[in-house]
């Protein structure tokens, strides 16, 4: 019997764990995923900033979860009458995989908004090249920020602007002033050359889906950074080297980080399922009603939220990784192993973490703030890894008592990291 498995993100990876676990040598389960880690997406910001390496929060699929086969590629098809599913590997070459069960954990990607501009000027934040690649152009516009004589383009260069006040845009934004007063330190230049970070939503407050306790706590040290945080505004639209705000104010900037939240895998749109918020429906139990031997979970899932009737889980890492386990569980049961199961999860709380320090976090809904948010902040992000722990905590560690790293390296350009794209796990080739 085979189980595929479709992604290796929080969903695909403990489902594939806890299948393995539970039915033992006799499945064999196969995950196709486009890299061959998973990725601890909640600290990719602290790899934008220099903190972290990105090795440290990439953990290896093959090397985790033994006696799991890995098949790199991105799956681009599915043919339920003949149980199959058709991929791409990374040298472009087209395959086909048979399944006894099929899971989809395709996870999501950049939500995009018909904001004129956006699409050929932003970049988002959901994968490890698109880490990298602001790491580097961050460092790259300071230094030609320095460069130039120009007052109005040292300026422009010196301006970056983040859109979305979630957990990620909140915390790419609160991370950016240490990290670009490291790199202006190097220059004496731009000794009193203003830095601007700017944070816009929507929404009438930063973190709107915290309590507006923990928000004001963000806002707070976001502005205490020296952030400037507009609420209730976002981009009218975008140019190479500037932003218009629908304040009707006019930006310059070389540089617009998008934020704004995901959406499922296209895949989902592809493969003809019935959906709901563009989101695959399933049971209470993860199966897709109709397939019996197909389920789905995570991001791309439309699950019955059974503590909130009517209304379905939130795309969140806590849930992902919680389904996943449970569409482990419900395979197996489905293969003659256990017993299946419901999924019903009350969050367990929230945690954000916002440097040097600070953080904000509610454990088991407890509002926390300061050091002692920072501690449960990190304990959590550690025993939620699924590996490299020591290497991560050994980052936080140096990140403390020595400088962070401030070169571009120049690996991932912006050409091979668009908004708009099915992948953001793996860079672009340019043409």
């Amino acid at each position: 019997m085979r189980v595929v498995i479709v992604g290796g993100g929080f969903a695909g990876y403990n489902a594939a764990k806890r299948l393995r676990r539970t039915a033992g040598d006799d499945v064999e389960v196969v995950v196709v995923n486009p890299t061959d880690y998973f990725l601890y997406l909640p600290l990719l910001p602290e790899v934008s900033a220099g903190l972290l390496d990105p090795r440290s929060i990439t953990v290896s699929i093959p090397g985790t979860l033994r006696g799991v086969r890995l098949v790199l590629g991105t799956v681009t098809t599915v043919d339920f009458d003949g149980h199959t599913v058709g991929y791409t590997d990374p040298e472009d070459r087209a395959h086909e995989l048979s399944y006894d069960r099929l899971v989809l954990a395709a996870g999501s990607v950049n939500k995009l908004l018909p904001i004129p501009g956006v699409a050929e000027t932003a970049h988002g934040f959901r994968g490890v090249p698109e880490a990298l690649y602001l790491r580097d152009h961050i460092t790259r516009q300071i230094e030609l920020a320095a460069a130039t004589d120009d007052p109005e383009e040292r300026a422009a260069r010196c301006t970056f602007v983040v859109v979305g006040a979630g957990y990620t845009g909140t915390e790419v934004a609160v991370q950016g002033p240490a990290f670009t007063g490291a790199l202006v330190a190097r220059h004496p230049e731009l000794g009193g050359q203003p830095v601007r970070w700017l944070l816009l939503d929507i929404a009438d407050r930063v973190l709107p889906e915290l309590s507006p306790r923990l928000g004001r706590t963000a806002d707070a040290v976001l502005r205490e950074r020296g952030v400037e945080v507009l609420t209730k505004t976002s981009v009218q639209d975008a140019t190479p080297d500037a932003v218009t705000l629908t304040t009707g104010e006019r930006v310059p900037t070389r540089t617009l980080v998008w934020c704004v939240g995901v959406r499922p895998d296209p895949l989902v749109a592809d493969v003809g399922l019935p959906t709901a918020k563009g989101r695959v429906v399933v049971t209470a139990r993860l199966g897709v009603p109709g397939y019996p031997d197909v389920f789905a979970c995570g991001d791309v899932a439309a699950v019955p939220d059974l503590t909130r009737p009517g209304e379905y889980t939130a795309m969140t890492a806590q849930h992902a990784e919680r389904q996943g386990k449970l569409a482990g569980t419900n395979v197996a049961a489905s293969l003659g192993y256990g017993t299946p199961g419901t999924y019903r999860h009350h969050d367990l709380g929230f945690v954000v973490d916002l440097g040097a320090g600070r953080a904000a976090a509610n454990p088991l809904h407890v509002p926390l703030s300061g050091w002692p948010a920072k501690i449960v902040t990190r304990a959590y992000h550690l025993l939620a890894m699924p590996g490299n722990r020591l290497r991560t905590a050994t980052g936080w560690g140096l990140a403390t008592v020595s400088r962070r790293p401030t070169v571009q390296l120049g690996l991932v350009r912006g050409s091979s990291v668009p908004l708009d794209t099915d992948s953001p796990e793996v860079p672009h080739r340019r043409s």
